[in-house]
């Protein structure tokens, strides 16, 4: 019987998919959950080297417009749907196609997790992904107040006012 590597046991890393991940030679659009916020990073791999290049998340919304009193807001969904967006922005200039990197999140359709992956396709970074699993523009704008700010928020992370 083989001993699990250390990373394994402690549920921090699937080698399987790592490896397939780092064989289509392409960036990855890491993106994790916390209990209160939405973390996301670019990442290049050289020689099973990880480089971080960009990172994003959804604490800086604050700085576009988010709503001090909905602070315990900024994991939800258009939290994670604007933390995409911003890291779009960022990403849109150093790359254009990445891979997605849930690591070890469950994979389930029209998530936070999703959500982050239709606002980077929002802004022009082209991910291959399956169209069945991105949350409608309604589940997004569900909340009534956040609902309303996205589309000013989101002309703050273009550049506009």
């Amino acid at each position: 019987m083989r001993t699990m590597r250390k990373r394994r046991r402690q549920n921090r890393t699937d080698y399987k998919a790592r490896i397939a991940l780092l064989k289509s030679e392409k960036p990855r659009v890491v993106v994790r959950k916390t209990n209160r916020y939405i973390l996301s990073q670019l990442i290049s791999s050289d020689l099973a080297q990880d480089k971080v290049s960009i990172g994003a998340n959804s604490k800086e919304l604050l700085l576009f417009g988010w709503p001090k009193d909905k602070e315990g807001a900024l994991k939800s969904l258009p939290a994670s749907y604007l933390t995409g967006f911003l890291l779009g922005k960022k990403v849109s200039l150093n790359c254009k196609h990445a891979v997605l990197d849930i690591g070890l999140h469950r994979n389930v359709p029209k998530s936070r997790i999703y959500s982050f992956l239709k606002g980077i396709l929002d802004y022009g970074v082209s991910i291959p992904h399956n169209k069945d699993i991105l949350p409608s523009d309604e589940q997004i704008r569900k909340d009534t107040e956040i609902g309303k700010l996205i589309d000013s928020i989101k002309n703050k992370i273009k550049g506009g006012k």
